[in-house]
């Protein structure tokens, strides 16, 4: 039985090597691991029909970013309309919440407590 198995086990144990050091080796050559075009972003994307979707790109970082307006079909992706990005609001931190990154817990908090702030949801 396990004279049966061993090339088996053989074979097995030479493609993981092999996996490794194709790994490896794309790591060191120059150009295949870091080709890389402009930061591209799918924003939002609203279907508007079978086959038809309209997206949202941002393309680029920074102050260089540009946001696209595709229309996207099964033959051919227009480009409808393209304008650079606002700025990034700086989301206000609550007192007790550790830096900005905590933008859900802010919005709840203010959801939760919608007397303390007057924001677009809050009520009248």
């Amino acid at each position: 039985m396990l004279q049966n198995a061993l090339p088996a086990i053989g074979l097995l144990l030479l493609m993981v090597l092999l996996a490794f050091a194709l790994q490896r080796w794309k790591k060191h050559l120059p150009g295949i691991a870091h080709q890389a075009g402009p930061a591209l972003k799918v924003m939002s994307t609203v279907s508007l029909g079978p086959q038809q979707r309209l997206v949202t790109v941002q393309v680029g970082q920074g102050p260089d970013a540009l946001c696209l307006v595709l229309g996207v079909a099964p033959g051919s992706i227009s480009a409808l309309h393209s304008l650079p990005l606002p700025a990034e609001p700086e989301v206000p931190t609550a007192p007790g919440t550790p830096g900005a990154a905590n933008g859900f817990a802010v919005r709840l908090a203010q959801l939760m407590n919608p007397s303390s702030t007057k924001g677009p949801h809050a009520p009248l």
